[in-house]
């Protein structure tokens, strides 16, 4: 577990990738299944909506002590006081963020290719997320398939928390904790499931037994 980032299973959350349930009991049962933090990703709601959906989002993840990022939208994160935001290549830089909001903020910034690790907006960030380990549907506007190589390659660069997403779930989620990544997230394995909790609970399994056998 990262010192600086102590969260092994992270939800990525939207109310399209919710199959079964709504997106208020997804999470919530995400949660009681072993979610340490959780990110809601609304790209097409305007922003008044996204605050809204935010706030009562964040009733939840409150009331179990979770932190709540929100996704590429720094007036939502502002309004609901979000313990962070994550953002892309294409979103609004770190740089600004940190400018623009309280230092103490989580600000996560996503890794696309090597280059990235040398700028400022990596140096400015709290943690990285590695995007994608495996190609994925939920994503289309990536630039490099990291896969296992890409990790080790990265843990190697960097001593910064690496969140590895991108088609992550029980199957592959204890290999990729032992190339280096720091924490595992999830959308559909998670949000599509029949049972959420029983999802996460594999899930976490996974990133805990390989933690174990590192003791």
């Amino acid at each position: 577990m990262h010192p600086d980032f102590p969260y092994q299973l992270y939800l990525v959350i939207s109310e399209e990738s919710c199959v079964h349930f709504p997106l208020l009991q997804v999470a919530e049962m995400a949660i009681e299944g072993g979610v340490d933090i959780i990110q809601l990703r609304e790209k097409n709601l305007d922003t008044s909506t996204f605050i809204k959906k935010a706030e009562t989002l964040k009733k939840i993840t409150d009331k179990y002590r979770i932190p709540l990022i929100i996704n590429d939208n720094l007036d939502v994160a502002k309004a609901v006081n979000s313990f962070g935001i994550h953002v892309g290549n294409n979103d609004i830089p770190p740089t600004e963020i940190q400018q623009k909001w309280d230092k103490n903020k989580a600000i996560g910034y996503s890794i696309e290719y090597l280059e990235q690790l040398e700028n400022d907006q990596t140096k400015v960030a709290n943690h990285l997320g590695i995007s994608p380990i495996y190609s994925t549907a939920t994503k289309t506007d990536t630039v490099t398939e990291w896969g296992i190589k890409g990790i080790k390659k990265i843990r190697a660069l960097t001593p910064k928390p690496l969140v590895a997403i991108g088609r992550m779930d029980a199957e592959n989620a204890s290999r990729v904790i032992k190339a280096g990544a720091d924490c595992i997230a999830v959308v559909s394995a998670i949000c599509a499931s029949e049972d959420p909790k029983k999802a996460a609970e594999k899930i976490k399994s996974q990133i805990q037994q390989n933690q174990h056998e590192n003791l």
